[in-house]
C-alpha cells in the first residue's frame, strides 16, 4: 500500500511509469542483491577489487609512506618582489630548479592574430622565457591596453587583464603599489601608449614603478584597420592619410628617456635570441624596464622594418651595442665614433681608422643614450638595438612601502574611522 498522501483535492501524485513510489526502496536490476544497510550517519567505505585487502587506517593528517607531493613554491617575505635580489632565484619548483615549461605558461585560448603577424614571435619568446625566470605563475600578471598586441594576456596562462585604451600604466601602477610581491608585465602598442596613453606612459617612466613594459611598435594602427599612428613616418599613406601623413613621428626611445626612464632598450621580432635577452634584462632590472620591439604588421604595414631585420640588409643597417664594447657593425668593417657631440660612421678597412677609434658604449651614461636614441631612421647610420640606458634608482613601490612602514612605526596603523572623523569637518543643518 502506498504511503503517498493525497493533495487537497483527494488526488495522489502521479509518478512516471516504472518509477518507485515514495518511501519504497529503489528498484534493482534483475539478479542484483541489495547491499548491507548502514547505520544512520555512517559513510560507506571505498569498494576494493576481488581478493584485495584494505590497508591500515592512518591517523588524521598522516601521509601514506612513499607518497610524494610536488614541492610548494616558497613564500616570499611580505613586501618582497620576485625581482628582489634577495628572493629565491628559482621559485617554480621550490628546490632550486624550474619545474615549469612553456606549456605551463600557454593558455587554452586560440591565438587570434593574422597569420604571419610578428606578435606570434613575441608571444613565443615570452612563453619560453617565463619558466627560466623562476617566478610562480600565481605571482605573474600581464596587463594590456587596447590594440592587436593587447590580446596578449588571453594567451598567457597567468593572471592578467585586458584593460582600456591607454590606461594600462595606471592599472599597473595601482596593482604594483598594492601588491609589490607580484611580477607585473605591461603589454602595449605604439598607438595605445603614445597616442591616447601618452600622458600615462610618461608618468610611469618618471615614477620608476618596478614592472616590465613591452611596447610593440609596428608604426600603424592594425586593430582598427590601417590608420597612421604616432610613430608613422612623414608622408605615410594610410586610410586616414590618403595624401600622406604630415605629422612628425614620435621616437619611442627618445621619448621615454626624456620622461626620465631609468631603463630603455630596443629589439626586433625577427631576432628571438636578442629579444629574449632584452626581456630578461628588463625583468632583472629593479624599476620600470621599458623595451621597444620593432614588429612587422604584414597586413597594413608589411616590410616597415625589413631593412633592419632581413639577412640581405641587416648587417649594414643595424648595430647591436653592449656595455663596455666598441660600436662596430657591418661584420666589423664599419664603426661609430664621436666627433665632439656629433656621431659619425667610419670605415674600418681603409686604414684611416681602427676599432680603437670607435666609441665604447656606456649604458650608464644618459648623455650617450640620448645621442644614440637620435640615430633614428637616418640612412647614413645603422639603427641601434640593445640597452640604451640603465640607471640605479629606487623604484616607486619600494619607496612607497618604505614610507608607509615608517609612518606606521611612528604613529601606529591608525584607524579609518578616526581618519573620517578627523580634520576639518562640517555639520550641515
Amino acid at each position: 500500500m502506498s504511503d503517498e498522501k493525497p493533495d487537497s483535492n483527494g488526488r495522489k501524485p502521479t509518478l512516471p511509469p516504472g518509477s518507485p513510489s515514495a518511501g519504497k526502496s529503489p528498484m534493482l536490476p534483475p539478479g542484483a542483491k541489495a547491499g548491507p544497510t548502514l547505520p544512520p550517519g555512517a559513510k560507506a567505505g571505498p569498494t576494493l577489487p576481488p581478493g584485495a585487502k584494505a590497508g591500515p587506517t592512518l591517523p588524521p593528517g598522516a601521509k601514506a609512506a612513499g607518497s610524494k607531493l610536488p614541492p610548494a613554491s616558497p613564500k616570499l617575505p611580505p613586501g618582497m618582489s620576485p625581482k628582489s635580489p634577495e628572493s629565491t632565484e628559482k621559485l617554480v619548483g621550490g628546490d632550486g630548479s624550474s619545474a615549469a615549461t612553456r606549456a605551463d605558461f600557454t593558455s587554452d585560448q586560440d591565438v587570434r592574430w593574422c597569420p604571419g603577424c610578428g606578435d606570434y614571435a613575441i608571444l613565443a619568446t615570452v612563453q619560453r622565457m617565463m619558466p627560466e625566470l623562476g617566478v610562480p605563475r600565481e605571482k605573474v600578471v600581464f596587463i594590456s591596453g587596447i590594440g592587436c598586441s593587447s590580446r596578449f594576456p588571453y594567451y598567457m596562462n597567468t593572471y592578467g587583464m585586458h584593460s582600456i585604451h591607454g590606461r594600462a600604466p595606471t592599472i599597473v601602477t595601482g596593482l604594483k603599489s598594492a601588491r609589490p610581491d607580484l611580477d607585473i608585465w605591461m603589454i602595449t602598442g605604439d598607438g595605445d601608449s603614445l597616442s591616447i596613453g601618452g600622458n600615462h606612459i610618461i608618468h610611469i617612466m618618471r615614477r620608476n614603478v618596478n614592472v616590465q613594459i613591452i611596447m610593440v611598435n609596428n608604426q600603424i594602427y592594425g586593430l582598427t584597420k590601417g590608420q597612421y599612428s604616432p610613430t608613422s613616418e612623414v608622408g605615410k599613406i594610410t586610410k586616414s592619410t590618403p595624401f600622406g601623413s604630415l605629422d612628425h613621428p614620435f621616437n619611442p626611445i627618445a621619448l621615454v628617456l626624456g620622461a626620465e626612464s631609468s631603463f630603455a632598450a630596443r629589439t626586433m621580432d625577427r631576432d628571438p635570441k636578442h629579444m629574449k635577452e632584452m626581456f630578461t634584462r628588463a625583468h632583472d632590472y629593479r624599476g620600470t624596464g621599458f623595451v621597444e620591439v620593432y614588429q612587422n604588421c604584414n597586413i597594413f604595414n608589411d616590410g616597415a622594418f625589413f631593412q633592419f631585420t632581413e639577412k640581405e640588409t641587416k648587417s649594414d643597417r643595424t648595430i647591436y651595442f653592449e656595455h663596455g664594447k666598441p660600436l662596430v657593425y657591418a661584420g666589423g668593417s664599419k664603426g661609430l665614433r664621436l666627433d665632439g657631440f656629433n656621431l659619425e660612421s667610419i670605415d674600418l678597412e681603409n686604414g684611416q681608422f681602427g676599432v680603437s677609434d670607435c666609441l665604447v658604449y656606456d649604458e650608464t651614461s644618459r648623455d650617450l643614450a640620448g645621442i644614440m636614441s637620435r640615430v633614428y631612421w637616418k640612412p647614413d647610420f645603422p639603427q641601434p638595438f640593445g640597452v640604451f640606458y640603465q640607471e640605479d634608482r629606487p623604484s616607486y613601490d619600494d619607496m612607497l612601502h618604505k614610507q608607509i612602514n615608517a609612518v606606521i612605526e611612528r604613529s601606529g596603523k591608525g584607524s579609518l574611522q578616526k581618519l573620517l572623523e578627523g580634520g576639518e569637518t562640517w555639520e550641515i543643518e
